[in-house]
């Protein structure tokens, strides 16, 4: 059984949110299709809330923290993403657009994503299709061919999911566990300044 890395990145502002209950909702579904197919998965979770400083900061002086950097790492160096966004105004949460923005631009090329969003009401639910599948697609990312989204009422059905929610649900997790499942583990970035062969001291010195 190969072990696959998933990485969630949920975009929600208050805890608890809707966004990250889709989230985990999209993640219980995908681990076990990903089962049923005969792979194993890891789960980490990017909570963007928690990074909002740290990239604002990345975004005025070009570097991440460390915190960011695991963060990032995360994300680039899994088999596949789950990523979920609230909308605001029609579109992605600037928070969710911003963690994107400060990734290498081929950090993302060929990788499986799952989408997902949430909003108050489902007059937002084609913001999934003219805002965040093309910021994928712009990130030459392979997007699951349904995404995936929740208003309250979707909340309201036995277990607290709708049936047709449950369904979109299960369909999408198939659909990312087929695009993750055949392909060769991924692995994660080397950051060439992590280790050094050269010393500092010896750079100074020009040796």
């Amino acid at each position: 059984m190969t072990t696959r890395a998933l990485a969630v990145v949920s975009g929600g502002l208050s805890n608890p949110s809707s966004t990250r209950l889709l989230a985990d909702r999209l993640t219980a579904a995908t681990v076990e299709a990903l089962r049923t197919r005969g792979d194993d998965a890891t789960v980490e979770v990017v909570e963007l809330r928690a990074h909002a400083r740290d990239l604002a900061d990345n975004l005025v002086t070009g570097f991440a923290n460390q915190a960011l950097r695991t963060a990032v790492d995360t994300v680039t160096g899994a088999d596949g993403l789950i990523a979920v966004t609230p909308i605001f105004s029609a579109s992605y949460s600037g928070l969710f657009k911003t963690f994107f923005d400060v990734l290498d631009k081929e950090a993302l090329v060929g990788k499986p994503v799952l989408l997902g969003a949430t909003a108050g009401t489902a007059r937002h639910s084609l913001a999934l299709e003219h805002a965040v599948r093309p910021l994928f697609s712009y990130l030459r990312a392979v997007p699951a061919p349904t995404a995936v989204f929740a208003a309250p009422e979707d909340w309201a059905g036995a277990g607290g999911v709708d049936r047709a929610l449950a369904d979109r649900i299960d369909r999408a997790a198939g659909e990312l566990a087929d695009l993750i499942s055949g392909r060769p583990p991924s692995t994660r970035p080397v950051d060439p300044f992590a280790d050094p062969t050269t010393s500092f001291e010896d750079l100074l010195r020009g040796t």
